[in-house]
């Protein structure tokens, strides 16, 4: 087989992943090619391409997820091949036969694998001819809630819906019991439809403190394959990923080659090309199930290539190419430990509800031996509502476990983000706990630790305070005169002529107020972006970031964001009106299922709302009557936006 030319790349995709598979293929001498919605015309992703395409639209389904523009984006940039990353249309048969159709190489499976695999329904069929273990479940063509609900009853609740064509939690909802199915069905149907453009659903039992372990598989065209190593995926939050290492923890040699045969076997059964990952749920006994097969470059492919040394964007261009696979399963390395967490915009103490806004601050953590960070952002960008709110990834590699878990928790230290909520302190706990440090791995992880991994709210402490204090009066910015740049007036040495020596600062942080009075006598001295202070002959240091008339300040492992606030004016004001129930987020309204008039029971579901490709109910706080309505199906609301005016009956 002869060697394909490709001089040029356009990647299908946006945000971290764009990056990434751009930052590869311009170290091959490649020319990039981004494509971006509307809303993404400044994106990073856009910013950093040789060629920018504009798709135009906002939501996914008018931009990323529109073929047609994507294959003539191709052809007008001179593009030769195309990398979809992950999401969108990745794993799209009809995106994969549209570019072949075009004369053009899609980094990635031939569709005829897309179609045997990418569905989950497919692949657990095609793996129980294979006589590969499955979990119990109903993969079948029937959508209707009747079949679901027989279904269901057969299997026994527990059971998991998911959607065929879906993955990172997109279209995936827990039901306990059958008065739930409706609702949750109705609702993994929507943001099936809305994320991959199929609400095709299947439902499985749902297994308990489960591992969720999954094998990288590689193939050629040459009818070569091999898989390389394995990755624990059980730290996961309404199963999303959050936390991947590689190897898995405690898995046998043994274990580990006959689930990396299996996944081998799997692959050529369909005659796959490029990189793939068959994932697996592996239980305390060490038997394991075939969930699903994603047939594209995952998430947290860079712990593989952490501890083989390998680029799997590379293997994917060469691959393309028509190259044979550069090594034999004998060969492939596994070095030391990685572990990789997910970097979100998401509030955790407000149930991680997506957050949008400017990103005001945002510091990653210094480069060096075994760290890395895949980001899509820049400080200044906008995080809009249309997509996956992931801002990049922390990968940490060491020599062994506990080596890469301390280089991330440093990592994670020296990370600092403001200007909307992100899950960055969330992170540091699950990486921090002591369970997590032994390896104690399993789906269940998260709701277990919840009360250590979310804690309430605790109140700040008087040391915090006058240490914020400090730090805001001394990183006031200093006025200069132009006529007079020396003057003593334009600095913050606390000398005020003729005026007391002390000064008052209102200070707010995480919703609590402080009213503090300092002197000219300070033990805390600010120095760049560091605040020292000395407490019985220790002194310590503190990270104090000035953003305008914001500071940041890094205090017992998280950034405070601090401002100060009038105390005459700080009054408390209700939301438009008594009874008002507001949007969480901004987002566009997908439902809404009451009227004026109507009388609801507490917990009713009043409006849906949809941001960040997932779906959020408005729910009744308690009974009563609709009195108004101020919002429509289809509108796009601002975060704070009233909703549903809601008397008490």
């Amino acid at each position: 087989m002869s060697t394909l030319v490709l001089t040029t790349l356009l990647v299908a995709n946006r945000g971290e992943i764009a990056c990434r598979v751009m930052r590869t293929a311009k170290a091959l001498g490649l020319t990039t090619v981004a494509v971006h919605s509307a809303t993404d015309r400044n994106a990073r992703h856009s910013r950093e391409a040789d060629i920018r395409v504009d798709l135009g639209g906002s939501k996914a389904a008018d931009s990323y997820l529109q073929i047609d523009k994507l294959i003539a984006a191709a052809q007008a940039s001179g593009a030769q091949a195309i990398h979809p990353g992950y999401g969108f249309l990745s794993e799209n048969a009809g995106f994969a036969r549209a570019i072949e159709a075009a004369g053009l190489i899609f980094l990635g499976p031939p569709a005829s694998a897309i179609d045997a695999m990418g569905s989950k329904s497919a692949a657990k069929a095609l793996m129980e001819t294979a006589g590969v273990p499955l979990v119990p479940g109903y993969h079948g063509e029937a959508q209707d809630l009747d079949t679901f609900r027989d279904a269901c009853e057969r299997i026994g609740y527990p059971v998991l819906l998911k959607a065929t064509a879906g993955g990172g939690g997109k279209g995936m909802k827990v039901v306990e019991d059958v008065s739930q199915l409706a609702e949750a069905l109705a609702s993994a149907q929507r943001e099936a439809k809305s994320s991959f453009g199929d609400s095709q659903m299947l439902v499985e039992k749902y297994l308990l403190k489960p591992r969720h372990v999954e094998i990288q598989v590689f193939a050629d065209q040459h009818g070569n394959c091999l898989y390389l190593n394995e990755r624990d995926c059980s730290i996961q939050r309404r199963h999303q990923k959050v936390v991947e290492e590689a190897p898995a923890p405690g898995l046998s040699p043994e274990l580990r080659r006959a689930m990396g045969e299996a996944a081998v076997r799997s692959a050529q059964a369909i005659g796959y090309v490029g990189a793939g990952t068959v994932e697996f749920l592996l239980d305390s006994r060490g038997e394991f199930f075939f969930m699903e097969m994603n047939t594209r470059l995952q998430v947290e492919h860079p712990v593989t290539e952490a501890i083989t040394g390998l680029d799997l964007v590379a293997w994917q261009i060469r691959v393309a190419r028509g190259e044979a696979l550069p090594m034999t399963q004998a060969e492939v390395p596994l070095i030391g430990h990685a572990i990789e967490v997910r970097l979100y915009a998401e509030d955790p103490g407000n149930d991680f509800l997506p957050a949008t806004g400017l990103l005001e601050l945002y510091r990653e953590s210094a480069e060096g031996p075994g760290r890395r960070v895949d980001s899509g952002v820049e400080e200044g960008d906008e995080i809009s509502p249309f997509y996956d709110p992931m801002l990049g990834k922390l990968i940490a590699w060491g020599e062994d476990r506990e080596q890469a878990r301390l280089r991330l928790l440093s990592m994670l230290d020296e990370f600092a983000i403001g200007g909307l909520k992100t899950n960055i302190n969330f992170l540091r706990r699950i990486v921090g706990h002591p369970a997590f440090a032994a390896a104690e791995l399993d789906t269940g992880f998260i709701p277990r630790y919840q009360e250590q991994l979310l804690p309430a709210p605790a109140n700040l402490r008087d040391e915090f305070w006058q240490a914020a204090a400090q730090a805001y009066a001394q990183s006031q910015p200093p006025v200069l005169r132009a006529d007079d740049p020396n003057s003593p007036w334009a600095f913050n040495s606390g000398l005020r002529s003729g005026l007391p020596k002390e000064i008052t600062l209102h200070l707010s942080c995480e919703g609590q107020d402080h009213a503090l009075t300092l002197g000219d006598v300070s033990t805390a001295q600010l120095k760049g972006e560091q605040l020292l202070i000395e407490h019985n002959g220790v002194r310590r240091q503190h990270r104090a970031i000035r953003r305008d008339d914001v500071l940041y300040l890094q205090w017992e492992g998280e950034l405070r964001r601090i401002e100060t606030y009038d105390p005459i004016a700080a009054v408390e004001s209700s939301h438009s009106h008594q009874g008002g129930l507001t949007a969480p987020m901004n987002g566009s309204i997908v439902r809404v299922l009451v009227e004026a008039g109507q009388t609801v029971e507490a917990g009713a579901q009043l409006v849906v709302l949809e941001a960040m490709k997932m779906e959020h109910s408005i729910r009744a706080p308690h009974a009563g009557v609709i009195k108004a309505l101020y919002c429509q199906e289809g509108e796009m609301v601002s975060e704070g936006s009233a909703l549903v005016e809601l008397e008490e009956a």
